[in-house]
């Protein structure tokens, strides 16, 4: 039997320690907080974060990080992106070195603009053993079951192959794919698009405007990809296009959510309030406005949604922007 460790009991890992029980493996769910692990253990559904998912007894509960990886064979990683440093420093004297590190958080450090795995391999070293997943996969469908499809991308065809093996189902077709850094840009940046698709649908702009919006993101998606060294072909898969429709159009999408509720006249401090959930493209547009600069690589949308959730600029001035930007060839390279 396979021993697995899922690392922060929000929806998603939540919903991955479902989906390891539900294939045979020994689980362990960590729980950040002492006092949400013990309400969990008595209630078995995570109220908050995955509501209606009875969690199976089967699920080991720890709010001991110790406890939760130690002698494991993979631990999965679903923590904020904010939190994933200092994870993996208190994790390190905990790991054998031979486990297998699956990053599932999407998003950017602030500050240092890196990835996680970039992250992960600054902390604990072992390069050869980081996975990163990412694709279409709202954690509410995948604990129920319902079908969808990941990619799994690594340096080491045989980390991203033991992540394979370790994930599929009947229910989630998993791929693997050698391109990390454009697999983790994809699964970052697509949450600022959802942020301003959802400006889109908040303002009743129309479904053209919005399909035109998600294909410019993933235009500019490319262009920073490949600035960093990513292949293009990456953006058209699951951690590209998919992850870019899902979350620009799904009502589940907190971004989304977000961005819907800012284009109806709240502003950005109001539409924050409440929110139980973390919404990553909110940190992951100021690191990725940041790493834009960096490189000299324009991305106007990115640009246009930083202005509005950090310099108070209003999102009919976004839409005004756009729209009035200079003729351009479709695929016209633009640098800063």
């Amino acid at each position: 039997m396979k021993r697995v460790a899922v690392l922060g009991a929000g929806g998603w890992g939540t919903a991955l320690a479902i989906l390891s029980v539900h294939q045979g493996y020994d689980t362990t769910l960590w729980v950040r907080r002492a006092d949400f692990c013990h309400q969990l253990q008595a209630e078995r559904e995570n109220h908050p974060y995955l509501p209606g998912v009875v969690l199976p007894e089967e699920i080991r509960l720890t709010s001991c990080l110790r406890e939760a990886a130690y002698g494991r064979e993979a631990v999965i990683v679903t923590v904020p992106s904010h939190a994933v440093r200092k994870l993996a420093r208190d994790l390190a004297a905990h790991l054998s070195g031979d486990t297998l590190v699956i990053s599932a958080t999407k998003g950017l450090e602030v500050g240092s603009c890196r990835r996680m795995t970039e992250i992960w391999s600054e902390e604990i070293g072992g390069q050869e053993r980081l996975v990163a997943i990412s694709g279409p996969n709202f954690a509410a469908e995948v604990a129920r079951g319902l079908p969808t499809a990941t990619v799994a991308a690594s340096t080491s065809l045989a980390a991203a192959e033991a992540a394979q093996d370790l994930l599929m189902t009947s229910s989630l077709r998993v791929y693997t794919n050698p391109d990390l850094i454009g697999v983790e840009l994809g699964g970052a940046l697509k949450n600022i698009y959802a942020i301003a698709a959802g400006m889109v649908d908040g303002m009743e702009l129309g479904l053209n405007g919005r399909a035109a919006l998600i294909t410019r993101g993933l235009a500019e998606l490319a262009r920073l990809g490949e600035a960093l060294g990513a292949s293009p072909l990456t953006f058209s898969g699951l951690s590209g296009l998919g992850d870019l429709i899902l979350t620009c159009t799904g009502h589940l999408s907190r971004n989304h959510q977000l961005g819907e509720a800012i284009g109806r006249g709240l502003s950005p401090a109001e539409a924050w309030q409440g929110r139980a959930m973390v919404t990553e493209g909110v940190t992951t547009c100021r690191s990725a406005h940041d790493l834009a600069r960096r490189l000299g690589v324009e991305l106007p949308i990115v640009d246009q949604v930083y202005a509005i959730l950090f310099e108070g600029q209003s999102p009919r001035q976004m839409v005004e922007n756009l729209m009035g930007r200079r003729p351009r060839h479709e695929r016209e390279p633009v640098k800063m």
